[in-house]
């Protein structure tokens, strides 16, 4: 930037004096600032893309079909569900992580692939602090304590006293090695000082089939999954594994209520961005989010699958992330858990 000055005479005399100087700066800073406003007002711009690591119609994919629809509607762009199942959500998970930081594409993360993963994998495809960013935390899943009928128990407390008068003869069922619900039953035995034998399914479904079937005697898995047999009295409702009482099973204790004082586990999911995506545009979508979580829509379908709304700001789920983490590794490393 030059500035041009009129002598006397009509005479042009070209200088740079150092306040002259300084005013061309301020129009440059100005200018680029003004522009990256317009720039960052514009997004999103066209439509975004969600990947889940869960198979499509399943609980996660569920709910976050619900969220994501509303999310949709705040932003005024399409929200596609892009679902990539496999390996433990690491296949999905990794995909989110190496995706171009420009905010068009996020993901889901949850207790397994940013929590207890890390602990239970000798080795992850990403790095859950350094290579994804925290964006908020959409719900919490409690687990349900059910039992098949066939087994002599009505409660918490009695389940324990059974246990612990035949050890290693009840036998938990799971969905794999180092998921919440393997986990959870873990921190269970930990704390009640009871021994069981468990046995990891590949998917819910085959694994209560054999619950109901008396092949397995108990599970502690998502209410999405497990919730429908107990309100059909296919199996036995003990209590919830979160901290407090869930709406859609109001008649049930919580595990803590039962007889073990502090337990609470409960599986949790958010949404995730790959890490270099500018912390505006986390921001926006947080905002954004935010507002789908508060709609009436999100508010009555995900409490109707026994799910527990969140929301909050970034920095919350980062912590909220760090704490579980910190939280599952010593319950993996206390009892031994691992992926085969």
């Amino acid at each position: 930037v030059q500035f041009v000055f009129l002598e006397e005479g009509g005479m042009e005399h070209r200088h740079w004096p150092k306040l002259d100087r300084a005013f061309a700066l301020l129009a440059l800073v100005c200018s680029a600032t003004a522009n990256t406003t317009g720039q960052a007002a514009a997004y999103p711009e066209r439509p975004l893309r969600y990947v889940l690591p869960s198979a499509a119609g399943g609980g996660p994919d569920v709910a976050a079909r619900v969220v994501m629809s509303e999310l949709s509607k705040q932003t005024g762009q399409q929200v596609i569900v892009d679902n990539r199942p496999g390996a433990s959500g690491l296949l999905g998970t990794e995909l989110i992580a190496r995706a171009t930081p420009d905010g068009y594409t996020m993901g889901h993360g949850n207790i397994n692939t940013m929590a207890i993963n890390r602990s239970v994998m000798s080795k992850l495809p990403y790095d859950p602090d350094r290579d994804l960013q925290a964006v908020v935390l959409m719900y919490y899943s409690p687990n349900l304590l059910a039992v098949t009928l066939s087994l002599p128990v009505k409660s918490v407390q009695e389940l324990i006293d059974h246990a612990k008068k035949n050890p290693d003869k009840l036998i938990f069922a799971s969905t794999g090695n180092g998921s919440s619900v393997h986990v959870g039953m873990e921190l269970f035995k930990l704390m009640t000082s009871t021994q069981m034998v468990h046995v990891p399914y590949k998917a819910a479904t085959v694994a209560i089939t054999d619950l109901t079937a008396g092949r397995v005697q108990l599970m502690a898995d998502n209410i999405q999954s497990i919730g429908s047999h107990v309100k059909a009295g296919r199996l036995r409702g003990l209590a919830v594994t979160s901290g407090r009482r869930v709406p859609a099973f109001a008649d049930l204790p919580t595990v803590a209520e039962a007889g073990v004082p502090g337990f609470d586990v409960s599986a949790w999911a958010g949404a995730l961005v790959p890490a270099g995506v500018p912390k505006a545009v986390v921001a926006q979508l947080n905002a954004a989010i935010n507002k789908a979580l508060a709609t009436s829509a999100v508010r009555e379908k995900l409490p109707e699958m026994g799910l527990e709304v969140a929301g909050g700001t970034p920095e919350q789920f980062a912590a909220h992330i760090k704490s579980e983490a910190a939280k599952w590794a010593d319950v993996v490393k206390r009892s031994g858990a691992k992926v085969d």
